[in-house]
């Protein structure tokens, strides 16, 4: 036997017994690689003579074959014997009970920014964002809010520096300004977001939830915002008509401004959106004040408009029926499994997913 044929039996030994896939990679590598067996012995080729060199490398094709086939049945016997081993070692046992398992649910504050933003993209608006964080020129300057304006004392600003420059955003309208800012009219918008004022009671908590809306066009007046308004509000609620009457108020943002009160009555301890002698105040709004376009960089004597906003979390509770804010933020599971929605099973009020 030459040494040729030695050494293909001593390889064809190890993959005999070798019990391992890794290792078969291994043999792989020292039989086939570019340093390996084959390839050394195809370049002793060169030093034989025609007849020899004929016989040689049939030879070494022949035992290049036979290694090739014992390597392919060698892996798929290990990949075989591995499958068939974890198989067993996984075997479910049918007689145990269920594991315990618990679906998520969807907080009603995360419900209601996906109805409320499905029902405005159905009549044209987009959804835009802005940070939590915000300067004092685009929560206050910008908006034409004096610089003596209650709003920016301490005790209802959450600064973040001693100059009184860098604060948490009371409300979602520098998204607004940011959006003006960047863009060129017209505009048609709601910012849902995180605000977050110095407050806490029944009706009140640190940090609550806002969605502004901002409509600026050539020739949009009031007629267009009541329009909107009560579109929404019908749509929301889910009510075919809706008492709402406008109250005159004041925002430094808007002029005229007004506070928007919908009809409501009392009914075995529930309140009734949309009917009723009952008054109920939801939200504010006007026409965008010609200094906040200017500062904005809108041309007030082209284009004018309106905005308005809502509270989120009041929202939630008026409709679900929800009496304490502070619940919203306390993380009982209870209180969520109880108020939350299933993802699996949403209401058809869930614009985004059903209709």
């Amino acid at each position: 036997m030459s040494d040729f044929e030695k050494k293909v039996l001593e390889f064809k030994n190890k993959l005999d017994q070798i019990k391992d896939n890794k290792l078969v990679e291994t043999i792989r590598v020292e039989i086939f690689g570019k340093n390996g067996f084959i390839n050394q012995e195809f370049k002793k080729i060169g030093t034989l003579s025609a007849d020899e060199k004929k016989i040689f490398a049939s030879s070494i094709n022949k035992a290049k074959q036979e290694l090739q086939d014992i390597i392919r049945s060698k892996e798929n016997e290990l990949i075989n014997k591995e499958l068939n081993e974890k198989l067993e070692k996984e075997k479910i046992d049918v007689t145990l009970p269920e594991k315990e398992f618990k679906i998520g649910k969807i907080h009603p504050v995360s419900q209601v920014i996906d109805e409320i933003s499905c029902i405005f993209s159905e009549i044209g608006f987009s959804v835009e964002e802005g940070p939590d964080v915000e300067n004092d020129y685009n929560n206050f300057t910008a908006l034409n809010t004096p610089e003596n304006h209650p709003a920016k004392d301490m005790h209802d600003t959450f600064y973040l520096d001693k100059n009184m420059k860098t604060l948490l955003r009371t409300h979602t309208s520098p998204v607004q300004v940011r959006t003006m800012l960047k863009g060129k009219p017209p505009f048609k918008i709601i910012a849902p977001g995180r605000t977050y004022r110095s407050d806490s009671d029944q009706t009140h908590t640190p940090m609550f939830h806002q969605l502004e809306g901002l409509h600026i066009d050539k020739e949009i007046n009031m007629g267009h915002l009541k329009g909107c308004l009560n579109y929404f509000i019908k749509e929301f609620f889910e009510v075919k008509k809706i008492k709402m009457r406008f109250r005159p108020s004041h925002f430094p943002f808007t002029e005229p401004s007004a506070e928007v009160d919908i009809g409501y009555r009392i009914e075995n301890n529930k309140i009734i959106i949309g009917e009723g002698d009952k008054w109920l105040e939801i939200l504010g709004c006007g026409m965008v004040h010609p200094n906040v376009l200017k500062n904005c960089k809108v041309d007030s004597k082209i284009y004018q408009g309106f905005a308005f906003g809502i509270g989120i979390d009041r929202l939630a509770m008026l409709k679900y029926g929800i009496n304490d804010l502070r619940s919203f933020f306390e993380c009982d599971y209870r209180w969520l499994n109880y108020y939350g929605f299933d993802p699996l099973d949403v209401p058809t009020n869930y614009r985004g997913l059903s209709r």
